[in-house]
């Protein structure tokens, strides 16, 4: 098989890519793009967008909207700091910051696989769910527009699973008829974490396009695998730092299960594990649990300590602590090879922000079966 070319946008720490690596599969990603949560939507003129937009050639586009954002922000895109980090195979100059900027038309036809999740929060049901309504949820339209310009062989575009909930439900439909591109069939899945060898529950949708209307789509799901264990032996107490890899040859997870040691730092201080152990207010209560065979959703904001009704704590020699920023990425998918570079502040909220990456190992699998990359 040829080498696959890859594009992410919404990269995030780039579950994608490290799904590629554990897979052992020859690829070459051509473009990455992400904000890191910084937006600069409301400096950036009408001019300037359209501008930046017209661009033909890619690294002129990159050049001036580089030039934007170090004209409107001086904060730092700890995202891309950890992605580059990560992937030292990848060319920073493939690096767009904006997908708001970005004119996807120089990667026509160059593309085998696009991936991406615009951001979750309006969808969430943790949130308030403003849907499209709220900014960040309009952000679906341009990976819609990006994969119309690019037209990769295959898209993979992944949310929250309550972007189909009650509320969602109209913004839902208005969604799958915005993807189903012209030229593409695609097939829509909700696949949870643990059903792909990880313990958490994280459900998520994913909509796989293929452009190739003659592909039997009928057999086309992704394979699920039994457990590799439960939360316990993703922690480092368990399997020490370092311990945590995978097969070369299958990308399986392996552990040492030589035990390891937990900085005190992540032992809760009295105020703090007293918060976490209540069950709530008057108006909002939660059901306390910690030392969980399955853990929780991964969030975002679990850096805030949320009560142990919403978070995941354990008990380590007596003492309640929270998940080390190791701990998160094994329950990601992600293998003690990938490099911490950012605060542990920042890395909860991009660990959080991530897709798992065993779940994105089994539908680039079950992509492979169908043999679009071949011609």
């Amino acid at each position: 098989m040829k080498k696959i070319n890859v594009a992410t946008i919404f990269s995030g720490i780039g579950a994608p890519e490290w799904a590629l690596k554990r897979l052992n599969l020859q690829h070459k990603i051509l473009l990455a793009c992400d904000n890191g949560e910084i937006d600069i939507s409301s400096f950036v003129s009408d001019e300037e967008k359209d501008r930046a937009l017209r661009y033909k050639n890619f690294y002129s586009a990159k050049k001036y909207v580089d030039h934007l954002y170090k004209k409107y922000s001086r904060k730092t895109n700890y995202v891309k700091k950890t992605y580059l980090s990560n992937y030292p195979d990848f060319c920073e100059k493939n690096y767009f910051q904006d997908v708001t900027l970005l004119n996807g038309t120089p990667f026509y036809g160059k593309i085998d696989l696009l991936v991406g999740g615009s951001p979750c929060q309006s969808f969430s049901t943790v949130g308030y769910q403003n849907g499209l309504s709220d900014v960040r949820g309009n952000l679906f339209f341009e990976y819609v527009r990006i994969a119309k310009q690019i037209q990769p062989k295959v898209f993979v575009y992944e949310n929250v699973s309550g972007i189909r909930s009650r509320k969602n439900k109209d913004n839902w439909e208005k969604m799958k008829k915005k993807i189903q591109l012209d030229g593409y069939q695609i097939k829509e899945f909700i696949l949870n974490s643990k059903d792909f060898g990880i313990p958490q529950v994280r459900n998520r949708v994913f909509i796989v396009g293929f452009k190739n209307t003659t592909i039997d789509l009928n057999n086309f799901e992704p394979k699920k695998r039994k457990p590799y264990g439960f939360l316990k032996d993703f922690l480092l107490t368990s399997t020490e730092d370092g311990g945590f890899s995978y097969d070369k040859k299958t990308g399986d997870l392996l552990f040492s299960r030589v035990p390891g040691k937990i900085d005190s730092k992540y032992i809760l201080s009295e105020a703090v594990k007293k918060y976490v152990t209540t069950p709530g207010t008057k108006n909002w209560k939660t059901n306390i649990s910690y030392d969980r065979e399955i853990a929780r959703t991964l969030l975002s904001t679990m850096g805030n300590h949320h009560r142990a009704g919403v978070d995941n704590y354990v008990t380590d020699v007596g003492s309640l602590r929270a998940l080390s920023e190791r701990e998160c990425l094994r329950l990601m998918g992600f293998t003690d090879d990938f490099k911490i570079v950012v605060s542990k502040a920042q890395m909860y909220k991009q660990v959080g922000n991530s897709m798992v990456v065993d779940v994105v190992m089994a539908l680039i699998e079950a992509i492979l079966k169908t043999g679009i990359f071949n011609s």
